[in-house]
């Protein structure tokens, strides 16, 4: 769970964004450190917002805007969206966390095969793309990015009002206790 991107290396443009985005997917991951499923569901704060439902959501939306990108369609149809939220079945938080973990692989195998990050793919008919819109790759990514800080920073406050604690704090207790 990186905190720290390293610079790029000789100008990699691809490796320093997909550097920002796992460091962003840590943020996500450190804010549900000794979490079990239970309380992952707990929306303890204002909003509707749990743990789990944050992780998943973002993973099943970089799962999307990926699948998008090399011209398949969406998993999620848009009458289950919201279920993007939710804990759905015998879903386990570990079960999501390995998910998202293959996401991950697959987003940067796919980003890093493509030709150039100026390479575009069309956009989705919505009222909130303009028609036949298209974006680069590199909009993809930062795209990423911006999706997991955002939801990152939910997740941030939705741990704290659960049990006042903190990402990093977690991530120094669990230092400690390796090294304890």
């Amino acid at each position: 769970m990186p905190t720290y991107v390293p610079a790029e290396a000789d100008g990699d443009e691809r490796g320093a964004l997909l550097g920002f985005l796992e460091a962003q997917r840590g943020g996500l991951r450190r804010a549900v450190l000794g979490v079990g499923d239970e309380q992952a569901t707990q929306r303890p704060s204002a909003s509707e917002l749990s743990l789990f439902g944050l992780v998943k959501h973002v993973a099943e939306v970089e799962q999307g805007w990926v699948a998008m990108a090399q011209g398949r369609p969406h998993p999620r149809s848009p009458e289950t969206y919201h279920l993007s939220f939710e804990r759905e079945g015998d879903e386990t938080l570990a079960g999501l966390l390995a998910f998202w973990d293959d996401v991950a692989r697959d987003t940067e195998k796919f980003i890093r095969s493509v030709p150039s990050l100026n390479d575009t793919f069309p956009l989705p008919e919505a009222p909130w793309f303009p028609p036949n819109a298209r974006q680069s790759m590199r909009w993809l990514v930062l795209h990423l990015i911006e999706e997991a800080a955002r939801h990152a920073g939910h997740a941030d406050i939705v741990r704290e009002s659960l049990d006042g604690k903190t990402a990093f704090a977690l991530v120094d207790e669990e230092q400690t206790a390796r090294e304890g």
